[in-house]
């Protein structure tokens, strides 16, 4: 019939730091680079072109890599590809015996004590979509070794050796100890009650708790630090969508990213999607008036398509203050330097 179709999506990934990816490591077998805090390993969610990745095969030309393990997206640090799946099971294997040795360092609030400390503390994931974990009984058995480093009246540097590899693992250990992670934005918000959930103590139900953390960060405008767009609000889950012309399709559940979590049930999803789906439209409102006070359409200089100018975060905001410092396997062992937040010099302000 001579019709013309076009199909345009619009997408804006989140953004991350200019920092480069500092590559460590490239033989034969592996690639091992430093990376940068923001910076997501794989394409997830709305993550393309800004993820390790991507970059690599892009700018380095490193293709067809095999992930071994995995960073959170706001922790920094060694991480391993592999070239080939011979040595990508080789790895994985000894991982899956827990005999891959993981040192990170943290800067946390507080003095953190000077004895060695011993975490075993089970961890449940909360909210997949959300990306948020507590300590419950409930959950799976794990345990992290802490020692300080360093105390400058303020905050502590300590490194952590973490003998499992659970979800977000170091840092709900630290929150439940009473020593979050100084720029932490999920585990040190005011969101999780006076004491941040220390020793446990929330006092919220978890769907209270993803209401309040999705708030909290909305009223900053800050939900791409969870990784949240105001699409991932509707509450899709659970439920059919329909389009103009009547046809509808079943939702696809948002499936955990991390290999050791556990799958939700439909019930909870559904509840998480309904959490997100309250702040929506009062989200919506408030970007846009701010963007443009005076109601005029005012354009982002780098698309053409948006009538929202977003405001992009300081350096500041795209850094946590968890680095991967060394792995070390049966037959190789690899480090970065120490960060400069750790140094026992460093300056705060």
């Amino acid at each position: 019939n001579n019709d013309f179709l076009r199909n345009t999506v619009h997408r804006h990934e989140p953004p991350v730091t200019a920092q480069p990816i500092q590559i460590l490591v490239d033989n034969d077998e592996m690639v091992v680079v430093d990376k940068p805090s923001s910076l997501p390993v794989h394409p997830c969610g709305r993550f393309r072109h800004n993820t390790v990745i991507f970059i690599l095969g892009k700018e380095h030309n490193l293709k067809e890599l095999h992930t071994i393990h995995r960073l959170d997206r706001m922790t920094s640090g060694v991480l391993m590809f592999a070239k080939t799946a011979e040595v990508s099971k080789r790895i994985d294997e000894q991982v899956r015996q827990r005999q891959l040795e993981k040192e990170y360092v943290c800067r946390v609030l507080g003095e953190f004590p000077e004895n060695e400390v011993t975490c075993e503390e089970p961890i449940l994931v909360v909210s997949y979509k959300v990306g948020v974990c507590r300590v419950d009984s409930k959950g799976k058995s794990c345990k992290t070794v802490f020692q300080r480093l360093s105390y400058n009246g303020k905050t502590s540097v300590v490194k952590c050796f973490p003998d499992t590899g659970r979800t977000h693992q170091i840092r709900v250990h630290l929150q439940f100890l009473g020593y979050p992670i100084v720029n932490d934005p999920i585990y040190n918000l005011d969101a999780w009650g006076p004491s941040k959930g220390k020793g446990g103590e929330i006092n919220k139900t978890d769907e209270e708790l993803l209401k309040a953390l999705v708030e909290e960060h909305r009223s900053k405008q800050s939900l791409s630090i969870l990784d949240i767009s105001e699409e991932d609000l509707k509450p899709i889950v659970g439920s059919k969508e329909c389009d103009s012309s009547g046809c509808c399709t079943e939702p696809v559940e948002i499936m955990p990213r991390a290999v050791d979590s556990c799958r939700t049930d439909d019930s909870k999803s559904q509840r998480e999607a309904e959490i997100l789906a309250a702040s929506q439209n009062s989200d919506t409102r408030l970007e846009t008036h701010e963007a443009n006070p005076e109601g005029a359409k005012e354009k982002d200089p780098l698309c053409e398509d948006c009538k929202i100018v977003r405001q992009d975060p300081s350096p500041k905001e795209l850094v946590m203050y968890l680095h991967a410092l060394r792995y070390k396997g049966a037959e190789f062992e690899y480090s970065s330097k120490m960060p400069d937040w750790a140094l026992e010099d460093w300056d705060e302000s």
